[in-house]
């Protein structure tokens, strides 16, 4: 079943033949605990197939579970950013990018491919400064129009300071969570 219709499918295509250099995605499912990993891998299938600079390792949480461990991965569905490199990009994804989402899917995508926009000579500097390891998640409903700006906001923090990794955790696959952290839905006008 096709995730994209073909005019959605041409409009990615065109953008993601922008991207400078190869980025690596790992996925970590387990498609017979998880009922989001299923759909989240057609969705990455059909995603990565719209371009060659963007490559897809499958790994299972369970099997892998030392690689899940290596790269923080504590649950799924989980996407990982690698560099042309296969270096670590800092940058995480829990739950499917779809909705708004995939706006700062494909932003961060370009990103660690090597296309983002410098930052003020201030902001780059009071990154650099950073010098404890520091853990953001950006909790985020595939509805919310105003979550993709804050994603790519964290994701921008950990590309400028590999002591920061930046995680998009979507708030209905991981309810558990927004509950633990004393998450409510954010009414932005």
């Amino acid at each position: 079943m096709a995730i994209f219709d073909d005019k959605v499918r041409k409009q990615i295509g065109d953008i993601l033949a922008k991207l400078a250099d190869r980025v690596n995605l790992l996925y970590f499912t387990q498609e017979m605990e998880c009922g989001i990993c299923k759909e989240t891998h057609e969705f990455l299938n059909e995603f990565t197939s719209l371009s060659d600079k963007i490559g897809l390792v499958v790994f299972d949480f369970v099997k892998d579970r030392d690689k899940a461990a290596h790269y923080g991965v504590d649950k799924i569905p989980a996407i990982v950013l690698l560099d042309k490199n296969d270096n670590d990009a800092g940058l995480r994804f829990f739950g499917l990018p779809g909705g708004y989402e995939i706006n700062s899917f494909i932003q961060s995508i370009f990103e660690v491919s090597g296309l983002k926009e410098p930052l003020p000579a201030k902001a780059a500097e009071a990154l650099k400064k950073i010098d404890k390891d520091i853990h953001l998640q950006v909790f985020i409903s595939l509805t919310c129009p105003y979550c993709p700006a804050a994603v790519s906001a964290a994701h921008r923090i950990a590309l400028e300071n590999p002591r920061v990794r930046a995680d998009m955790v979507d708030a209905g696959t991981f309810p558990q969570l927004a509950v633990k952290y004393k998450l409510a839905r954010s009414r932005r006008p």
